[in-house]
């Protein structure tokens, strides 16, 4: 890398720059590592050799711009122990105590002097992702890259190529645990251009409930890149609620993609709260894979100055009698900017789907912006099936009667603001975690800066399209 560090000072497309850099890590990789997982690294660096990274001109980007990646070389994280900062240091941190049963990774390695989680506990086995394939590789070879597939996206490619840890967790037959596992990812590298490739992986089996909390979180105003893939697989009757939370530096880009795959009558709630990043995108996906599955999907996201967050969700109704329900809301103020994309495939097969998406956006500026595209593709013909999208500015009666109460004008705003954003926290079932998230939005809403024309109806765009079949 030059003095600059950019991929356009060298001259070196970054599909080209990765490719040298893998052929770099793969060196470095133990002896023993298992040859299916060499065989999917290098199915994932081939696969983003041949995209690269995403442009403006690919329409599942069309408005999410990336040069934030594009302007530098990522040097992919080692693991450096004086880099972890200490118990009393992350006791300050709000996320640290916040579920007793935690595991963390700093600059993307596990930190095991800081996590608090027995491996085995009950019928359910928690590990960081690199011991378990080192253990039991049979158990992460059957799931590992089966779900979230480097042809999908380039994001995922890349991750499938780089991960160096994460988490893995397996819940076995019938295990009933309603105590979340906290996973903590922790940014702390003093030096921007570093790059985090997590990778994990959460099996519930038959009839087995879980909860988790994924959390993304900067000691630091580093700029440096986050990449992200959790693959979640339910059994049979399996129940998992999973939580992410982001709030990384306001500097960091962050690249997550969630994929959910579902047996017959399983239950899967997604829960995503973006708070933070320069850039931040949230590919959320499930797949039907038996009849009588159900699926909550449910996000807030808040950007404000010149921030961008993304969130394309994907529900698959590949099986007859299942039924999912989105609602993503948004909160935009400054110059930021807000990406909703949600699609609802319907197959030819899965008669009687029940599908319901909604997309509800508040602009607290004239210069803040929001692109929603809710989207039904329907093969079958007995479903109901209805997507929604709103974007407005804070109603005018409802502030005028919060003032004739006595509450003045700036208070009367954010009580408001909270009350949008309480509606999507108010789905969140996981124990501890809400009254937290709370006290952040209502740090993040303290801090904007609302112009007098905030409760203006002017420019209000409303959406509502439904189709039923």
């Amino acid at each position: 890398m030059n003095s600059t560090g950019t991929l356009e000072a060298t001259g070196v497309r970054e599909s080209d720059y990765f490719l040298t850099e893998f052929e770099r890590l793969l060196a470095l990789e133990p002896r023993e590592t298992p040859l299916w997982l060499r065989a999917i690294r290098k199915s994932g660096i081939a696969h983003f050799a041949d995209s690269g990274f995403p442009t403006m001109r690919d329409e599942e980007w069309k408005y999410t711009n990336l040069e934030i990646l594009r302007d530098r070389q990522f040097l992919t994280a080692v693991s450096d122990s004086a880099l972890e900062p200490t118990a009393a240091v992350l006791a300050r941190v709000p996320w640290f105590n916040t579920i007793p049963r935690r595991v963390v990774f700093v600059n993307g390695h596990f930190a095991s002097g800081l996590s608090n989680c027995p491996e085995t506990d009950g019928g359910l086995k928690i590990s960081s992702l690199r011991r378990a394939i080192q253990e039991d590789p049979r158990a992460i070879e059957h799931h590992l890259a089966r779900y979230a597939l480097p042809s999908d996206q380039p994001f995922v490619a890349l991750n499938t190529a780089f991960f160096q840890d994460g988490a893995f967790i397996h819940a076995g037959k019938s295990v009933d645990d309603r105590v979340p596992v906290h996973l903590i990812f922790i940014a702390t590298r003093p030096d921007a251009g570093v790059a985090f490739q997590t990778r994990n992986l959460i099996v519930a089996e038959a009839d087995s409930r879980l909860a988790v909390v994924e959390t993304y979180i900067s000691l630091g105003a580093e700029q440096y890149f986050t990449n992200s893939v959790s693959e979640i697989v339910l059994g049979e009757n399996a129940t998992v609620e999973h939580l992410k939370i982001q709030q990384e530096s306001a500097a960091a880009c962050h690249m997550a993609t969630i994929q959910a795959h579902q047996a017959a009558n399983s239950h899967f709630t997604s829960h995503s709260i973006a708070l933070g990043a320069r850039v931040a995108r949230n590919d959320i996906r499930a797949v039907f894979d038996g009849s009588g599955a159900e699926c909550l999907m449910n996000g807030l996201y808040i950007a404000s100055d010149h921030q961008l967050t993304d969130h394309h969700t994907v529900i698959d109704h590949a099986k007859p009698n299942c039924s999912s329900h989105e609602h993503y809301q948004g909160i935009m103020a400054g110059s930021a900017r807000g990406v909703f994309n949600g699609k609802i495939f319907v197959r030819k097969d899965a008669q009687k789907t029940d599908a319901k998406q909604t997309n509800r956006n508040l602009l607290l500026s004239e210069n803040a912006v929001i692109d929603t595209k809710p989207q039904l593709e329907i093969f079958a013909d007995d479903v109901k099936c209805t997507h929604g999208a709103t974007v407005g500015q804070l109603s005018q009666e409802a502030l005028f009667y919060l003032r004739s109460r006595g509450i003045g004008i700036e208070e009367a705003r954010r009580m408001l603001i909270q009350a949008f954003a309480s509606q999507v926290l108010g789905r969140i079932g996981i124990q501890g975690v809400v009254p937290l998230l709370e006290k952040c939005i209502l740090e993040i809403i303290g801090r904007i800066e609302l112009p007098d024309n905030a409760t203006s109806h002017k420019n209000a765009v409303s959406d509502e399209r439904s189709s039923h079949a």
